[in-house]
């Protein structure tokens, strides 16, 4: 059972939080579960969801240690309206920021700069290649996040996969992982984790033990570290078949699979 002492880590975007586009409303319409919009972009709605899994993490952030746990930047975050108190603590960069009651905690910024100083290829080493290499024909957008990562928006029907192989192999040999989720390439420095993030929580709260859940790629470390942890139906990590003992794989997709991974939250 989840207890007060549990620290529960979860992705937000396509783990619990669902684009219109994400919802995969596979059911009749009659049957298409209520949805509660939890961020607004530009005035208006861009992450639902199902008004369960709202009122069941509005419970369950009351009774555990609840940290969201998000590549997002931290203002990206906070277009974000969970359901429940605001988290004490939130993970943002995917790992990067360590937010503490809504402020961001510079002593841990500072431990992650070293970090990435010591063992990486530099930001702007990897984003000049980036933009270099991209052709303007799949290429969307171009974005650093919080002086720490970056990432291309693409047309994925036209991004051709060889292409982001030579940059994984040559963003590996400096210290830097490769990942496409939806219609972004991330290039991530290998240390900057959501995973060490989360134990500086865990040490902090002294929180004996940790449930997570995420669906990407940029996930796994996170769900690898916890203690029992969940991934949906769909994203990179299904799509590979990724898993391992003490990580439960969900057959169910999009809007829904948040709900279950909240409900198997409070269950623990």
């Amino acid at each position: 059972m989840t207890t007060a002492r549990t620290l529960v880590a979860s992705d937000l975007d396509r783990t619990l939080i669902y684009s219109t586009a994400a919802l995969s409303l596979s059911m009749p319409d009659e049957r298409a579960p209520r949805l509660l919009c939890v961020e607004t972009y530009e005035q208006r709605p861009l992450s639902y969801m199902t008004e369960t899994a709202a009122a069941l993490l509005g419970e369950l952030a009351r009774t555990v240690t609840f940290v969201p746990t998000t590549t997002r930047t931290r203002e990206q975050y906070e277009r974000i309206h969970l359901p429940g108190p605001a988290p004490e603590f939130a993970i943002c960069a995917n790992g990067g920021e360590l937010l503490v009651r809504g402020e961001p905690d510079p002593g841990w910024r500072a431990q992650v700069h070293r970090t990435l100083a010591a063992e990486c290829a530099t930001l702007e080493e990897v984003h000049e290649r980036l933009l270099r290499t991209a052709d303007p024909a799949w290429l969307l957008k171009a974005r650093t996040a919080a002086d720490l990562f970056a990432y291309l928006v693409v047309d994925r029907d036209l991004l051709p996969a060889e292409w982001v192989k030579e940059l994984a192999v040559w963003a590996g040999d400096r210290g830097w992982t490769v990942s496409l989720q939806g219609r972004k390439v991330y290039a991530v420095p290998r240390p900057l984790t959501k995973s060490a993030a989360v134990a500086e929580v865990a040490r902090r709260t002294g929180a004996p033990r940790v449930l997570a859940a995420g669906d990407s790629l940029l996930d796994a470390d996170l769900l690898l570290a916890a203690d029992r942890a969940w991934r949906p139906g769909h994203g990179e990590l299904a799509d590979a078949g990724w898993t391992a003992p003490h990580v439960t794989a969900l057959a169910v997709r999009g809007v829904a699979a948040g709900e279950e991974i909240v409900r198997a939250f409070s269950e623990g």
